[in-house]
């Protein structure tokens, strides 16, 4: 085994990391000053033990903690089972997150009764629908699958702010910048989700919370004077 994986693979490395990012991120948020606009609904869900789907890009993954309100109910997220997205699950964790690992070797139904499982008990599932490869800002129909299993109510949310740093991964990852100036976004999804879509609907739907992630992202980067995407 090389040096490079070793140090990759050490738990001490791994958690190190994981401490410097967490507490970056917060510095980061603490540092600035944030605009919250919408969450009014998804905030009162929550506090009533009501769980929902909380969507948003892979891109804006790093700010979800602040995103959504944890103070108010609990939150588990789909994360990738590969090393990168081990690392961003366990930084989740840190700021108050849960997480379900996701993985090529675990079956579908079995993700799905565990997605179940935690919104019988009042846990909100978060799904960065172009993760945990892409391509970017291409939704998934797994925002879709979720809302149609367990009935719960769909948010979509993004952040932006003025000065970031976009990282060279597939979705030019956002990591914000201390001292700057940003917005932090949400707006319910109200299609309506049949319980058995023929695949035109489904494909329809699929579509339709793509276009409203791309809307409030966009909206949120006109906010702060971030150029959109081209």
């Amino acid at each position: 085994m090389s040096l490079r994986k070793k140090i990759a693979d050490s738990p001490k490395v791994n958690r190190a990391v994981e401490a410097l990012l967490a507490g970056y991120v917060r510095f980061a948020f603490r540092t600035s000053r944030w605009t919250r606009t919408g969450f009014e609904e998804m905030d009162a869900c929550v506090r009533r033990g009501e769980p929902v789907i909380f969507v948003l890009w892979h891109q804006r993954l790093i700010m979800a903690p602040y995103l959504f309100d944890t103070s108010l109910g609990r939150i588990c997220a789909l994360t990738s089972a590969a090393r990168a997205g081990r690392l961003a699950g366990q930084i989740l964790v840190r700021l108050g997150f849960e997480t379900i690992p996701m993985s090529s070797h675990k079956r579908h139904v079995a993700l799905s009764r565990e997605v179940l499982r935690r919104t019988k008990e009042g846990c909100s599932i978060g799904i960065a629908a172009d993760g945990p490869r892409g391509p970017a800002r291409i939704s998934s129909g797994v925002p879709i699958t979720w809302a149609r299993m367990t009935g719960c109510r769909v948010f979509t949310v993004a952040f932006a702010e003025r000065r970031v740093l976009r990282l060279p991964t597939w979705d030019k990852q956002m990591l914000p910048l201390p001292f700057s100036r940003g917005v932090l976004m949400c707006r319910e999804w109200t299609d309506k989700v049949p319980k058995k879509p023929s695949d035109e609907d489904f494909e329809l739907l699929r579509q339709s919370i793509e276009s409203s992630l791309d809307d409030i992202t966009d909206t949120a980067d006109r906010a702060v004077g971030q150029p959109l995407r081209t």
